[in-house]
């Protein structure tokens, strides 16, 4: 289901019901004990927001980067007193039985099998986007979030904003009529990030858990940290990173599942560095009925759209046209040039603390960003990612999430695992 209703459940009521991996949950007092993976400024900012939430403890973090870790703890050791267990490893964290939800910000690479682990362990998970580095995995992560009842929320944090969720709903009662057409935009200039030269694997650095479910390769700065998103083998260019945001937001306002047919076309332009991904790419995804999505992406100076926006998108029906950024929407009908009147938001929802409540309500379908949505969404980077790869038209199954005739494409929909870090293929 493309839309719902959020039912807002508050921590405090005593007496909801919770099955944990720890414990049996028996009311408010009852501590949610939270682990976060990999930590950079998002996981950073999930450890200090999740220590706010009444009842939620962030008992553990890790990453493989030994210096991250000692800052992180230190940092929220000095705010509430107490420092969380620090490991290098993720495993430890997995393994755990005390710990019972995981908010997963590593690296791509890791989020789907983070997250799978953690379902087979008995905990919930919050997936950062995209949920997958790969269509088999993101798959996989929906099957083991079934099939052990678990909540795991996808990072698409925008489905819990009041101007999106009211847009949305806008668009799905018919404020533009029927929709044909969408197109999301996302325009940031990157300066180039070199080459840096291989080196042996600094000391403070689990090299090993870093790479995960990737091949085995040489170390180089590069690789750490961010600037992993530009290296195919852990990242998915700037159509994955903030691309995956806006393209939730408009496939969940088209009200549209998976497209039947992919293009793309681009290039790494104006520099010669040692990133793989584009910084300039265009994909269109397409549906059998010839209604369409499209996303830009623009990663070297460019001028805006509708009123200064970079990073947004556009809804066009038959009665009009909506333009919607992060500050807000505008619907203009028929051939008018001035916006509507505004039309509000509904309530704001914390998407990391709607992740707690489902958890104590014991109830998946109160997450406003559910997997399988997210993984759709997901999926749309992905596949474009594919067909720029491939540079051809792809046909694309969207029920058995296949390609059509296309054996080479079908290889890239997964990858070869690094064992231990393997996706299985039954969770």
């Amino acid at each position: 289901m493309i839309r719902r209703d959020f039912i807002k459940y508050s921590s405090t009521v005593a007496g909801t019901s919770l099955i944990g991996n720890s414990k049996s949950w028996a009311g408010a007092n009852d501590r949610i004990r939270t682990g976060i993976i990999g930590m950079g400024g998002r996981g950073g900012y999930h450890m200090h927001s999740a220590s706010k939430f009444d009842g939620v403890e962030v008992a553990a973090i890790a990453d493989p980067d030994q210096r991250r870790i000692d800052k992180w703890a230190a940092d929220l050791e000095s705010k509430i007193g107490k420092a969380p267990t620090k490991y290098q490893d993720l495993r430890k964290i997995i393994e755990d039985k005390s710990i019972d939800a995981v908010m997963i910000a590593s690296s791509n690479h890791w989020h789907a099998l983070a997250g799978i682990w953690a379902c087979q362990s008995g905990k919930h998970a919050y997936v950062e986007k995209p949920v997958a580095h790969n269509m088999f995995e993101g798959r996989k992560l929906v099957e083991a979030a079934r099939k052990y009842k678990r909540c795991v929320q996808g990072g698409t944090q925008r489905r819990s904003y009041g101007l999106f969720r009211k847009a949305v709903q806008l668009l799905h009662d018919g404020v533009i009529g029927d929709i044909y057409m969408a197109r999301a935009i996302v325009y940031g200039a990157r300066d180039s990030i070199g080459f840096k030269p291989k080196e042996p694997i600094p000391e403070w650095f689990n090299w090993d858990v870093w790479l995960g479910p990737a091949q085995d390769q040489p170390y180089h700065g590069n690789m750490t940290h961010y600037n992993w998103h530009w290296f195919w083998d852990f990242g998915n260019g700037e159509l994955g990173n903030n691309g995956s945001h806006i393209l939730d937001i408009i496939r969940w306002g088209f009200n549209r599942g998976l497209p039947d047919k992919i293009t793309s076309s681009g290039g790494r332009f104006g520099y010669k560095d040692q990133g793989e991904t584009p910084n300039t790419q265009l994909c269109n995804f397409e549906y059998d009925d010839g209604r369409y999505i499209s996303c830009e992406v623009r990663g070297l100076p460019t001028n805006t759209e509708a009123d200064g926006m970079q990073w947004g998108g556009f809804f066009y029906g038959s009665k009009g046209y909506m333009a919607i950024d992060a500050k807000k929407y505008q619907v203009f009908m028929g051939k008018n040039k001035e916006p509507e009147p505004d039309q509000g938001q509904l309530e704001q929802i914390q998407h990391q603390e709607n992740f707690f409540n489902a958890i104590r309500a014991d109830d998946p379908k109160l997450l406003t960003g559910d997997i399988e949505e997210v993984h759709q969404s997901c999926a749309f980077c992905l596949l474009g990612n594919i067909a720029y790869r491939l540079g051809r038209e792809l046909k694309f199954d969207p029920v058995k999430e296949k390609f059509i005739g296309d054996k080479e494409a079908d290889r890239m929909l997964t990858r070869n695992y690094r064992s231990p870090f393997i996706v299985p293929d039954r969770v």
